[in-house]
Parts: C-alpha cells; sequence; structure tokens
C-alpha cells in the first residue's frame, strides 16, 4: 500500500517544490518509502508533529491542509462566530503552513485572523478568546530540532484542543485525500474576498496589557536598575518579550545577537530548548561579559522559558522549571499577601510531576495547591472551572517542571512572556532588598528541605519505537515494582484508573518509596520517549544527588 501512496506522490503536480526531488532521491528506497508512507501523522490533543518533508509521515503543506479540512468540518458544526485564529512561529515553512491552513479555511468559508508577522503561543490564545473564534491553529514544533515542525489545535477557550473535539477532527482528517480532498483557495484570494484578515494592533495590546496588569509590585522594575541578557533563540519571543519588559522599566537588556532573529535553522544550538545548557550558552557567556543580573531565553514559540541567576560568587547557576516554577509560586504570593492583592481562597495548580515542594510552599500561605495531568491543557481546565463558577480571580498561579508558567486567566497555555516578566520583577525585587534569586532559593530549601527533582528519558527511535514503550509501560502493568534501589515501593498510583485517581485516565505511574522519595515513569505525549522523574530529599545537594544517581541506576535495566 504504501508503494501506491509514494507512486501517487511522485507522479502528481506538487505544488511546494521541495517535494519532488526528495521523492525522486528515495525512488527504489523500501526503507525510505516505508518510513515515510507506511503511516500517517496521528492527529491528537496536541495536534500534529512531525519531520519536515514528502509523504503522509511528514509535515508538508498537503498534510497541513488535510488536517485543516478536518478541524474546518468540525467547526462547521459548532455555530458560533465561524472564525479560527492563526499564529506561527519561525521554523521552516511555518509561514507558509499558515497561509495554507487560512487558504483551506477560507476556502470553507470559515473566517480567519491571522498574525501578520510570526507571534507565540499565549498571542494565539488570546487572540482566539478576544475574536471569539470556535477554534486557534499554531504552527509550531515546540522545541524540536530545526527539522521538525507542527500544528497545534485549540478550543473556543483558548486552551488546547479536548479529547473529544480532537478525535471528531481525527476522523475527519481520515475521511479527507491527503492530496485532493481539500477545499483550497489562495491566500491573497481569501484576503480579497473578505475571509482572511489579519490580528489588528488592538488585539496585540490588549495582550500585552493583560499581562502588564498582573505585576505583584508594580513600578519596581522602573527603578531596580536590573541588567539584563536575553535570547529568543532565534523564536517568536523577541517583538512581545522585550515589548513588555520595556512598558514595565526593565530597559537594560542585552540581546544576544546571533539568536535575535528569527531563524528556522537553529545554527547556534540545534535544540532550541531553554531545558538544556546548549542553548543557553552564549546567553551564559554574554551575562558574564556584561555582569548582568539574570539571564533568560524564551523557545521558539515563546511558550516557555529558561533562566540562569547570578550567585553571590559572580558565577551563573541554571535553574530548573521547578525552581523556577517554586521561586514564582513564593514570590507571587508573598507579594501579594504584602500589597493587599491576594484573592479569597486562592488556587494555584501544578502538574502531577512537578515538584511536591510546590505544595508545601502553597500550604505556608494558605494557597490551594492543585494537581492535574501533565499537559498544560489540564492546568487550562482548572481556570476555566473556576471562571465558570465566577471566581475566575481565585487562580494566582499555574506551572510545569518542564518550564511552562502562567500567571493569569487572560490565556489559557503556557506563556514566556509572562514568565519573563514576573521572573524578571523577581529578580528586581530581591536585588533592591540586597538578596538574590540564589539567596532566596536557598531560604526556600533551609525552610522545607533539599528537595531534588531530575528527569532522564530513554528514546525509542523509529517505526517499532512506539511499541516498545508500549510493552515496557505494560510490563510494569503486569509485574509491579515492589523495590527500587533496595527501597521499599510503599504505593502505587496508576493514573489509567481515574476511579483512584480523580483524573482523566493517563499512562502515567508513581512509585511513592518507604523513604518518601518519588519515582513517575511517563512516555512522552510528543516524542518516542519514556521520561521518568525523580524527587529525592538529603541535608544538601550531594546527598539528593546520590539518592537520585541510586534510583536512576536501578531503573536502567526497567528500560532495558
Amino acid at each position: 500500500m504504501y508503494q501506491e501512496d509514494y507512486k501517487r506522490w511522485l507522479e502528481a503536480d506538487l505544488e511546494d517544490a521541495d517535494l519532488h526531488p526528495e521523492l525522486a532521491r528515495i525512488e527504489g528506497n523500501d526503507e525510505e518509502i516505508k518510513e515515510r508512507f507506511a503511516v500517517a501523522l496521528k492527529f491528537g490533543t496536541a495536534g500534529l508533529r512531525g519531520v519536515l518533508g514528502a509523504g503522509t509521515n511528514r509535515m508538508n503543506i498537503y498534510v497541513v491542509r488535510q488536517a485543516t479540512q478536518g478541524l474546518a468540518n468540525w467547526v462547521k458544526t459548532q455555530g458560533g462566530t465561524q472564525t479560527v485564529a492563526i499564529s506561527y512561529d519561525s521554523r521552516l515553512k511555518s509561514d507558509v503552513f499558515a497561509k495554507n491552513a487560512a487558504g483551506v479555511l477560507a476556502a470553507n468559508g470559515i473566517k480567519v485572523r491571522i498574525y501578520d508577522a510570526l507571534m507565540p503561543v499565549p498571542a494565539l490564545s488570546f487572540a482566539t478568546r478576544y475574536y471569539n473564534c470556535n477554534a486557534g491553529i499554531m504552527v509550531t514544533a515546540s522545541h524540536n530540532p530545526a527539522k521538525y515542525n507542527g500544528y497545534k489545535a485549540y478550543g473556543p477557550d483558548g486552551c488546547q484542543m479536548t479529547d473529544d473535539a480532537a478525535a471528531i477532527v481525527y476522523e475527519e482528517i481520515q475521511k479527507t485525500d491527503v492530496l485532493t480532498g481539500a477545499k483550497y483557495m489562495s491566500f491573497a484570494a481569501g484576503v480579497e474576498e473578505g475571509l482572511i484578515r489579519f490580528v489588528g494592533d488592538d488585539c496585540k495590546r490588549a495582550l500585552y496589557d493583560a499581562i502588564e496588569s498582573r505585576q505583584v509590585r508594580p513600578g519596581l522594575c522602573s527603578t531596580a536598575g536590573l541588567k539584563l541578557v536575553y535570547s529568543p533563540l532565534n523564536g517568536s519571543g523577541l517583538v512581545p518579550v522585550t515589548q513588555v519588559l520595556k512598558d514595565i522599566g526593565v530597559t537594560d537588556i542585552t540581546i544576544v545577537p546571533d539568536q535575535e532573529y528569527p531563524n528556522g535553522y537553529f545554527t547556534t544550538c540545534s535544540y532550541p530548548n531553554p531545558e538544556i545548557f546548549e542553548a543557553l550558552e552564549q546567553g551564559l557567556n554574554l551575562a558574564k561579559e556584561t555582569g548582568a543580573d539574570l539571564m533568560l531565553a524564551t523557545d521558539p514559540d515563546a511558550d516557555r522559558v529558561g533562566i540562569a541567576m547570578k550567585c553571590p560568587d559572580g558565577s551563573y547557576e541554571l535553574v530548573s522549571g521547578n525552581e523556577v516554577g517554586v521561586l514564582l509560586l513564593d514570590y507571587i504570593c508573598a507579594g501579594r499577601i504584602e500589597k493587599g492583592t491576594m484573592p479569597e481562597k486562592a488556587v494555584a495548580v501544578k502538574s502531577i510531576v512537578s515538584t511536591p515542594l510546590a505544595d508545601a510552599v502553597a500550604e505556608h500561605y494558605g494557597v490551594e495547591l492543585r494537581s492535574v495531568l501533565t499537559g498544560f491543557k489540564w492546568i487550562g481546565d482548572q481556570i476555566a472551572q473556576l471562571e465558570e463558577a465566577g471566581e475566575v480571580d481565585r487562580f494566582i498561579f499555574g506551572f510545569e517542571e518542564s518550564y511552562g508558567y502562567l500567571a493569569g486567566p487572560y490565556v489559557r497555555d503556557k506563556d514566556a512572556v509572562i514568565g519573563s516578566m514576573l521572573i524578571c520583577e523577581m529578580a528586581a525585587y530581591y536585588r533592591s532588598i540586597g538578596s538574590s534569586l540564589k539567596q532566596r532559593m536557598e531560604e526556600i530549601y533551609a525552610q522545607y528541605g533539599r528537595y531534588l527533582n531530575k528527569v532522564d528519558s530513554f528514546e525509542f527511535p523509529g517505526l517499532s519505537g512506539m511499541d516498545k514503550m508500549a510493552g515496557i509501560m505494560q510490563s510494569l502493568r503486569d509485574n509491579p515494582l515492589t523495590e527500587i534501589a533496595g527501597y521499599k515501593v510503599a504505593s502505587v498510583t496508576d493514573y489509567t484508573k481515574p476511579e483512584e485517581t480523580g483524573l482523566p485516565s493517563a499512562n502515567v505511574l508513581i512509585y511513592k518509596l518507604e523513604n518518601s522519595e518519588t519515582v513517575i515513569v511517563r512516555p512522552s505525549g510528543t516524542e518516542p520517549k519514556i521520561k521518568i522523574y525523580y524527587t529525592t530529599l538529603g541535608k544538601d545537594l550531594a546527598e539528593a544527588q546520590a539518592e537520585k544517581d541510586k534510583l536512576a541506576e536501578a531503573m536502567k535495566s526497567v528500560m532495558a
């Protein structure tokens, strides 16, 4: 079957000039053809994600059109404004895919609001809500390497699409022929007919205003003299992040030159992920040169932010997503109590794989901390529930250990723009009282205990990768672990059992050990890898790290 599909693509008059040479190059190579055509990219709640190229298992204009036709079929059943918002980042072909999606929607009689230049995930979520859209599309592969692109679909609330809606869209996609099934008109024709319009300046300003209204100590940054190095990692963060920072008074900003402007090849770091040292390396070097108080980097679609903080001895230290989450939670709670802006019965939300240190901090401030499944849409879902009850102001903060933060209900996805603003404000505040982020982090550890949170990933590439991952997870359920590294397993929580967890079903296993440490096993939702999350405790960092190493060694054989 895949050989027939390949022949059909090879013989078709393809609009994208890059596809035919690739198809010609793999002629006669069964393995290469199979890899591109044996399966199709699966559309799920995170949309599509794949390597750029020809075929049904690749990201190209035909796969994008097919997906958008599926989305259009769903939108047409939804009533409402019959409008879809679209944004895109700096990845290769992101703008092309965004305009192709717009062309499909317009051909289906659906109105489009598209940004006139690359803008990040939070801007897409905001526009979807601002224009009362039925759906939103963000063209991005987040922090994946340069050869990837993707397509995230959003519901009318600005949250990533629900399981039910995604299942209907996927069903419609399967009914649509990938090469010929999508209705399509050119972007120019859509604009001429008034179906495609650009997002207005009013919407952009409203987003910035919504973010800036969440300052904890307004006016502080204009006098604190914070010195910042910032890298947008060649992505979409440059304009919104610098605009908001300048608005609140952070003006001493040095941008990493090689990473300033959009570049989908990500030539300075092959993996533009603010979680890893390589992505922050150029910024760190610049921070050392300039003596900056803080270095921060946003990923290509600017929904996640990573930082390096200056320590009292002049060195710089990378801060984990868990640590930034805890620092922000602590700062927002303390600051809002001090300023009298803390809502009654305040609510914060974190994912189940994020640090339990946050629970201790929330308890200290009398804040209810809710734990939800991994995926920021579940944090968005908690905001929606509060909104429905007329209590949306109770939400003060949400975070995931994977560097995603949100401190307001104006969008329903993680937002590196507000993350950057609040991190800068927090650093400026500690600087203004003669302290630092490093000092505050050490005070938190002294107060609550030396937690260490680490994640290991095991990759399972190729067509058989998903089967191997499924086999490992099944084996862990069929033969439950009774001990890890000599510590008895005190309890196992299997998140495929909603009746036990009170949360929707998810492929996650949490092992609580007799010494209060935890091991969490979870397959990634977007990449062929199983992630293992460790939380260990020690009297100091060295002891907590030794504990983690012991557990990690024991889990290696389980993943083999």
